[in-house]
């Protein structure tokens, strides 16, 4: 097993949900893996929860369509060779490895079993706005059903943060570290239109090269500097970037919500200078652990309508002034120049029409893929 070694093939940032609760029920959640490989293990995280999570039984499969698992892909996950984990507040479980052969791209269903009570006040752990259709059952242990039966669908992650697989030694592993544009909000739903997911198709297409898993740590509404959905930047990196599984870069993407103040504490408000100094610390934590980083320019953002009011003059200025010491200052290993790729030359401080989803800040699934599509995969061989 020494030339071998363990890469995520999928991941997502744990943050504190809400609007739900489980009673003794099964999860089955869905996650598109970007790596393929025939040994893989699951990571659960309770890193929010009020007091311990018990997990009673737990599944891998290949999705079929829907809540079904492809006949003959089911396999039992084990955590230490028991069939269940009871994972304390604020820690992460790892599952024994199990044989799994899947290629890129292929949708995994990992299915949970909640024997007692999860009510919102306990604090979940998952992943909103995700996205991605998963299913929560009737009452009882579902998880050994070929096809689930469904009570309700959330597009929220819970409790999975990763996905790892067994993979050569010589394998990447890439960190797309960013905020809602990464998170791919206002994509559509089911389609895996966020630009990791176009990132992640290329490489997958590509004929030899090195192989390379794509984990992405996006949040909507996260920032360099304040927490606010989800831990900030700086406070989050080594969780969500330094420690992940075969991670070798880290794409950070980064700022936006900084600039936007959602909450207008005048505490919050910050400039160019505040941005850069967050950034620079960033990119120095990630080179010192090793990792390359590759920082990508703020797009533009003027007349959004998803925060009326949130776009002046002031700010506007503080975004071209971090895109600027972003493209000049080398402190990262490369720029990845996504205003270029997005913004209207006609009117630079606004998408082209054609990538906007239509509410001036969010790209729409053509803009996301054009994003993807713009990286030179050559900056990960």
């Amino acid at each position: 097993m020494a030339d071998m070694r363990w890469v995520g093939t999928w991941a997502t940032s744990p943050v504190q949900t809400e609007g739900l609760s489980f009673r003794d029920q099964s999860l089955r959640i869905i996650a598109r893996a970007s790596l393929g490989g025939n040994r893989v293990r699951v990571r659960l995280s309770n890193a929010y929860g009020a007091a311990k999570l018990a997990v009673a039984a737990a599944r891998i499969g290949l999705r079929d369509k829907d809540a079904r698992i492809v006949p003959g892909s089911d396999r039992k996950l084990t955590f230490g060779g028991r069939d269940g984990i009871s994972i304390a507040a604020g820690a992460l479980a790892l599952s024994d490895p199990v044989e799994l052969e899947f290629p890129p791209l292929a949708d995994l269903a990992v299915s949970l079993y909640l024997p007692g009570e999860v009510p919102e006040s306990f604090q979940i752990t998952g992943h909103g706005n995700a996205h991605q259709t998963n299913y929560v059952s009737p009452p009882g242990d579902h998880t050994v059903a070929a096809s689930m039966p469904v009570a309700a669908t959330t597009e929220n992650w819970y409790f999975l943060t990763g996905i790892d697989v067994l993979a050569p030694a010589a394998a990447g592993g890439i960190i797309a570290f960013g905020d809602s544009l990464t998170d791919g909000n206002l994509s559509s739903l089911d389609t895996n239109s966020r630009w990791p997911d176009q990132l992640t198709r290329r490489i997958a297409a590509r004929r030899g090269g090195r192989p390379l898993g794509v984990m992405n740590h996006g949040i909507g509404g996260n920032r360099i500097l304040h927490d606010t959905r989800g831990d900030s930047g700086l406070r989050r990196l080594d969780r969500d970037a330094l420690a992940q599984p075969g991670a070798t870069h880290v794409i950070v993407f980064l700022g936006t919500n900084d600039l936007r103040n959602r909450w207008k504490k005048p505490e919050e408000e910050v400039t160019s200078a505040d941005m850069i100094a967050g950034l620079q610390q960033l990119a120095a934590r990630t080179q010192a652990a090793g990792l390359k980083i590759y920082g990508c320019t703020l797009l533009p953002f003027e007349n959004e309508t998803f925060l009326p009011g949130a776009w002046n003059p002031t700010r506007e200025r503080h975004r071209l002034a971090v895109n600027g010491w972003i493209r000049e200052a080398r402190a990262f290993d490369h720029v990845i120049d996504f205003e270029k790729t997005l913004r209207d030359p006609a009117h630079p401080s606004s998408m082209k029409p054609e990538y906007d989803c239509g509410d001036h800040l969010h790209p729409s699934d053509f803009g996301y893929k054009t994003l993807g599509d713009s990286i030179d995969l050559a900056l990960f061989d």
